[in-house]
């Protein structure tokens, strides 16, 4: 078993944004995905298992609901300690970190933000704790890019909702105690309903032969007459714009994340250049490896300062959708390309579980799709500084 002896690049010194707290929060994340992750991952990926036994750690650390105030069972921390802890997860791997953009940004974030206070107190202290798995369900078979044209619907039976549809490549759904999910009522408005598992009519079959996001639990939310209680009904908001709220906490996160693999994968070709010895000296000496390195460092330092200031926009609650957007778009690409260049740089050995870049590769080929695919975050951007959508 390889040891985890990853050094986190910093050309920039950018390190010097941060505050203490905010190094403690990475240095804990990072230790702990060195000690949890790591040893284990590449066998559940081969395997392609979801790491159950994560869950509890993962909830130890505070990586469910960071930013959720402490009184709801977070840990009451602010936006750039949440994305250094994505950035640290991903680093070991995507699907893990996914997990906790899930329960973070698309479950306790709607309850918290959108729910009563009963539903606060009823359901974020177990899903801050790990008790309860959460999913999101706005995805639909024939509706990815467009969720407003959702078909999923509910209707009102008098003393409870009845809600039919299906969603489509649901993370966490095979194990999620409960599920926040989007639907339309009678008149076609989007509101949020908080579904349990167990409920009659609510299945969760899972989504098998993926060669992304292996070490991920993905599966559709299929709901067939399912009696959703009235008190289950997120009440604060409605519309399109409440889940694509979560999405933009969501995409936050994976912006960080990508950031943290795409750094794993430059660490990992570094220490091998310097290492691989070809024509009697290592393989770092050549130009055309040291161009790799170079294009890489230089990418990820422009990703790090992007994704450092859209923090303190988060911060201060000045960041848009569309700056959210672009550095999704920017971080994923760039750390797609990474991962190809850091293939490459491997050569035979890139492809082997022995290291982690071909793992990356191929997770990073769902993350540039999900929460918005590069082309609609290219659109998202394209509209914003036009004023013109491309949408309709």
């Amino acid at each position: 078993m390889a040891q985890d002896v990853f050094q986190s690049p910093d050309y920039y010194f950018l390190d010097e944004w941060l505050s203490e707290e905010h190094k403690l929060v990475r240095e804990a994340t990072r230790e702990w995905v060195k000690r949890a992750v790591s040893p284990i991952i590449e066998d559940y990926a081969q395997k392609a298992e979801f790491p159950t036994q994560l869950i509890q750690g993962l909830a130890e650390i505070g990586a469910f609901g960071p930013y959720i105030p402490t009184e709801y069972g977070g840990a009451g921390l602010d936006q750039i300690s949440y994305g250094l802890m994505m950035q640290e997860i991903e680093r070991g791997d995507s699907g893990v970190r996914s997990t906790c953009s899930v329960q973070s940004s698309l479950v306790m974030y709607p309850i918290y933000a959108y729910g009563s206070e009963d539903q606060r107190k009823k359901y974020l202290p177990k899903l801050a704790s790990g008790e309860f798995l959460g999913c999101f369900g706005l995805t639909e078979p024939d509706h990815g890019s467009n969720p407003g044209g959702m078909v999923t619907h509910f209707k009102d039976m008098g003393d409870h909702y009845l809600l039919n549809g299906a969603k489509l490549w649901i993370s966490n759904a095979p194990y999620a105690d409960v599920a926040v999910v989007w639907a339309k009522n009678e008149e076609g408005r989007i509101h949020g309903l908080i579904v349990e598992r167990g409920m009659e009519g609510f299945t969760t079959p899972e989504t098998h032969n993926k060669w992304s996001l292996r070490a991920s639990a993905t599966g559709e939310l299929v709901f067939e007459n399912v009696k959703v209680p009235k008190e289950n009904l997120l009440p604060n908001k409605s519309g399109l714009g409440a889940p694509l709220g979560c999405l933009d906490s969501a995409r936050y996160g994976i912006a960080w994340g990508a950031l943290g693999a795409a750094m794993d994968c430059y660490d990992t070709a570094l220490r091998y250049s310097l290492q691989r010895q070809q024509f009697g000296r290592p393989i770092a000496g050549f130009q055309l490896q040291q161009k790799k390195l170079a294009e890489m460092i230089t990418e990820i330092t422009k990703a790090q300062a992007l994704t450092y200031r859209l923090g303190q926009l988060k911060n201060e609650g000045r960041a848009s959708s569309a700056q959210i957007s672009m550095a999704k778009r920017n971080n994923v690409a760039m750390a797609s390309q990474i991962a190809r260049d850091a293939r490459q740089m491997l050569g035979g050995m890139g492809i082997t579980g022995d290291f982690s870049i071909m793992r990356h590769m191929m997770n990073l080929e769902s993350v540039i799709t999900y929460e918005g695919t590069h082309d609609i975050h290219l659109l998202i951007t394209g509209m914003d500084v036009t004023g013109i959508s491309a949408f309709k």
